[in-house]
């Protein structure tokens, strides 16, 4: 199928895993919208793609006013992350029903949105957060009483068997337990998950990649470790970075990964961090790199494997033949990558 065709096919569908890949613009209304707009569809010979809300722009359209394309796609409302930060202030905070219909919110559509957001519900997201507070400082040597009225808990057991339910062992015996935080991001191109450890990013992937829940239930594995939903001291400068990247303005980031998995699959990871920004290269020559020259089939499973996106830029690798080939993501998002790095190589 064409390009075009493709979009289209999305467009019908409302595809979400295309929000940021194209702008449709109609040309029977003047109007221009999401991959996912609610709107009545428009016949083929009608519409038209851009890459960008510029480009339909700059081309006559003005923005839908149903699905609202200038508006950043997944973005949490305010009244979202107002909430967000009063638990980033006090994480013992207890935010219940009341307390949201005191702050004029509905109850019902927070535990939506966390249901869709976050695969959880509001109060299930306060005691995982409250949990991983607590855990943090564990690790940093306070006494697990204090913690656990500092938490908002009125009881040491109640305390003691929540963490044990979430963390999956007792405060005591966690000290040196390791767990996994994980958090959402918006970009241009779709919402991405990112897990953390104590040693650097260990997951940074598509919300819509199918592989995700496979490759998170290989990091808890691996890892023994529980994912918490939560902070961790890597995220706020993986965000910063990710936006500067979309925006051209980085090619290189600077963030420990933890990578996770066999020996051969780090070794491969390793080959595709040395591609230079806004350059390809393709699995026979990443197989000739290891000195393996006839592994190219498993360097191309070893690439697949891969659960930190764009900063282990598998998506640089692409066919002997020039072809794109697979990506996690979706070959359109690969496509759209390549791009924005090759249009600010320099």
């Amino acid at each position: 199928m064409k390009k075009e065709d493709i979009f289209y096919k999305a467009l019908l569908e409302r595809d979400s895993s295309f929000e940021g890949t194209f702008i449709v613009g109609v040309k029977t209304t003047g109007v221009f919208c999401r991959p996912t707009c609610p709107a009545r569809k428009p016949k083929r010979e009608n519409v038209e793609f851009f890459s960008s809300t510029k480009d339909a722009i700059t081309k006559g359209y003005r923005a839908c006013k149903v699905c609202r394309p200038m508006e950043k796609q997944g973005k949490a409302p305010e009244f979202i992350v107002h909430l967000f930060d009063l638990l980033e202030k006090n994480p013992s905070i207890k935010i219940k029903d009341f307390n949201l219909r005191e702050m004029g919110l509905e109850p019902s559509q927070i535990r939506r949105w966390f249901l869709k957001n976050h695969g959880i519900t509001f109060h299930a997201y306060q005691r995982m957060y409250r949990i991983n507070s607590a855990f943090q400082k564990l690790k940093n040597g306070s006494g697990v009483t204090d913690i656990a009225f500092e938490s908002g808990y009125e009881s040491l057991s109640g305390f003691n068997n929540m963490y044990k339910n979430i963390v999956g062992t007792s405060p005591l015996k966690s000290k040196n337990k390791q767990i996994i935080n994980l958090t959402r991001i918006e970009t241009t191109l779709g919402t991405m998950i990112a897990c953390a450890t104590d040693e650097g990013i260990c997951l940074l992937e598509f919300s819509d990649r199918k592989m995700l829940e496979t490759e998170l239930k290989h990091l808890t594995t691996s890892l023994q470790a529980p994912i918490i939903q939560g902070d961790n001291i890597f995220f706020a400068p993986l965000e910063k970075q990710l936006n500067l990247y979309f925006q051209g303005k980085l090619k290189h980031f600077d963030l420990p990964l933890h990578m996770v998995g066999t020996t051969f699959q780090k070794q491969v990871w390793k080959i595709l961090l040395q591609i230079p920004y806004g350059t390809t290269s393709s699995y026979a020559k990443q197989a000739e790199l290891l000195d393996r020259p006839t592994a190219t089939r498993a360097v191309a499973n070893a690439n697949g494997m891969n659960k930190i996106s764009i900063i282990i830029p598998c998506h640089r690798v692409i066919g002997s033949d020039g072809s794109l080939t697979g990506y996690g993501g979706g070959l359109w998002r690969k496509q759209k990558l390549l791009e924005l790095e090759i249009s600010h190589k320099g």
